[in-house]
């Protein structure tokens, strides 16, 4: 796999001037928090349906095997799914809705593909119309300046070190789409997380975090160029 080097881009972005210090955090997409210490149930809680399990199965043939998701400490409610089309929008739309976790992909016939997300505290500060300008299958993740001058122990990734590479323990998991409105990246990432405990929270810092088993899917399905709103 070969890196890709986006021409410089203008210092312009749409972003408003009241989100310019969530782009900065939305940039290194990426998290402090750690698995929660979750007490033992009383009672055998219902095992998950079979297609689930098979959805969020452990998928050996990626460059970095992916183990299988733990769906208990999983919202159902978060689970991939194909529902009524709640959005308007036209077909091959991404739609992501912060006030309720949940990524849209419109599909056909007043269908969407429905996923469950985390986002970042500084999600909630981005709205607006763009598109996929880039993806990219296991990315480098490099986080900004501003996070390295917050957490110093971050700068071996910096990008005069080359970033951090692929793999389990990268922040951008296994996947990433890029958002940009016209050449000019607004900072915001959909990509794959390791720590799938978050889908359906507002954790540390970040953007849009997916299951890494759902974030391939949904690189699979939307080409570059695809229309990405966020509500």
């Amino acid at each position: 796999m070969s890196d890709i080097t986006l021409p410089p881009l203008s210092r312009r972005t749409f972003l408003s001037a009241g989100s310019l210090a969530a782009a900065a955090a939305l940039a290194g997409c990426a998290t402090t928090s750690a698995p929660p210490d979750v007490p033992a149930p009383e009672r055998p809680e219902p095992r998950p349906d079979p297609s689930f399990v098979s959805m969020y199965r452990a998928m050996p043939e990626e460059l970095f095997p992916l183990p299988a998701v733990d769906l208990s400490r999983v919202n159902p409610k978060f689970y991939r799914r194909l529902v009524d089309d709640p959005t308007g929008e036209q077909p091959g739309t991404i739609v992501v809705d912060t006030s309720s976790f949940y990524l849209y992909l419109v599909q056909p016939g007043g269908k969407a593909m429905r996923y469950g997300v985390g986002l970042g505290r500084a999600g909630f500060a981005w709205s607006g119309r763009a598109q996929i300008l880039w993806k990219q299958v296991w990315p480098k993740w490099t986080p900004p300046d501003e996070m390295i001058a917050r957490q110093p122990e971050l700068a071996r990734w910096s990008a005069d070190n080359g970033g951090m590479p692929p793999g389990l323990e990268n922040p951008l998991g296994a996947r990433a789409l890029y958002i940009f409105e016209g050449n000019v990246d607004t900072l915001y990432r959909i990509h794959g997380s390791p720590e799938w405990w978050t889908i359906g929270k507002a954790v540390s810092s970040g953007c849009v975090r997916m299951i890494n088993q759902d974030v391939i899917d949904l690189y699979e399905r939307v080409p570059t160029r695809t229309p990405i709103v966020v509500r």
